[in-house]
């Protein structure tokens, strides 16, 4: 994201105008307040990527870290046999009190490919380390082929791979807050990755982009947390653009699969409009109304907000491969995950979950 530092020469109006905007702004992707804000700009040369970076990385690591220590066992002896025990690579391995560490998972169907969408609210820091888990148990219980995550934070990413070892990590950034994906090793190979900036972005976002095979097919992966809060519509349109002509252009022989926190409106996807052969699995499998709404704070608590707000701000969209002889993926299930409330009374994250199914 280009710095937003403030130019040499501005009279003191521009300058109080200028100021008063980036705190806004800050507040909004942090989800912080005005003075929180202005503390955090002031600091760093009212400069909005470095005071952004700055608020994220306050205290994060502590947070994992008193997880890690409460974990342990002083015990010589039960130690050693932790030591011993290896994970494997069939299961998440998870921590002693997960409620699923069992690795008892679902049964895999290998003709269907199945994935898990999820903005796991990384920026909240309260109970962070045992959302974190929570996502892991949800991991074990679905085995999903593909994950994509958005508002990941570096310690957070730490976690997974060290819990998570049947998966391949790739990261959509590296400070701040950032989308990512695991992809399950022994069924998806990852041929390629890349991450398409967006020039406009006020909220560090970016389309994070992977080439994979599963089962033999060619399949582009994408992800994104499009820009947040009704006053960006214009820029997220933008950044839907840039989606669907990936989405559009790719070629015939490839499936493209995108998820993501698309913060969309539905009259922003219509102005937009979504390419021939792009489907939204939600629509495509009937608009189940269980499935509808993925940021809802009249049934989801993490929030203290004094509103209710429903919304189908989480998105899948599809466009299958055409070419003759090529395995032309289509949806079968969809539901929402992450609906239990976990040992610390919240959820795992403030969004919903979303995972689908497809078969060939």
């Amino acid at each position: 994201m280009a710095s937003s530092s403030e130019p040499d020469k501005l009279s003191v109006s521009d300058v109080a105008e200028k100021r008063t905007r980036l705190c806004d702004e800050f507040a909004d992707v942090a989800g912080t307040d005005i003075a929180v804000a202005q503390c955090y700009l002031a600091e760093n040369d009212w400069d909005m990527e470095r005071a952004l970076n700055s608020f994220f990385e306050a205290d994060m690591e502590r947070v994992f870290e008193v997880e890690d220590v409460s974990q342990e066992d002083k015990s010589p002896q039960t130690k050693k046999k932790k030591e011993d025990k290896k994970p494997t690579t069939d299961c998440i391995d998870l921590t002693e009190d997960s409620p699923s560490s069992s690795c008892t998972t679902a049964v895999e169907d290998d003709n269907k490919l199945s994935v898990i969408s999820w903005n796991v609210d990384g920026l909240d820091t309260v109970n962070l380390a045992e959302r974190a888990r929570g996502l892991c148990s949800y991991l074990v219980l679905y085995t999903p082929d593909v994950v994509l995550l958005q508002e990941l934070i570096t310690p957070y990413v730490e976690y997974l791979k060290k819990r998570a070892v049947s998966y391949h990590i790739i990261e959509g950034g590296e400070e701040g807050y950032f989308t990512g994906m695991m992809l399950k090793r022994s069924r998806v190979k990852l041929v390629d990755s890349e991450i398409v900036t967006y020039p406009t972005t006020r909220m560090m976002r970016n389309l994070l982009v992977a080439q994979v095979t599963f089962k033999g097919q060619k399949l582009c992966l994408m992800t994104s947390h499009l820009e947040s809060c009704k006053g960006h519509a214009e820029e997220r349109m933008k950044q839907l653009h840039v989606v669907m002509d990936r989405m559009k252009e790719a070629p015939d022989d490839l499936t493209v699969l995108f998820g993501g926190d698309t913060n969309l409106r539905d009259a922003e996807v219509a102005k937009v409009g979504l390419p021939s052969g792009v489907c939204d699995i939600w629509e495509r499998l009937g608009k189940q109304e269980h499935c509808r709404y993925t940021w809802d704070t009249k049934a989801n608590s993490n929030k203290a907000v004094h509103y209710v707000s429903r919304c189908r701000f989480d998105r899948v969209y599809l466009r299958p491969a055409t070419k003759d002889g090529v395995p032309h993926l289509a949806p079968d299930h969809m539901a929402l995950v992450g609906l239990d409330k976990l040992d610390c009374g919240r959820y795992t994250s403030d969004h919903w979950g979303i995972y689908c199914s497809f078969s060939a």
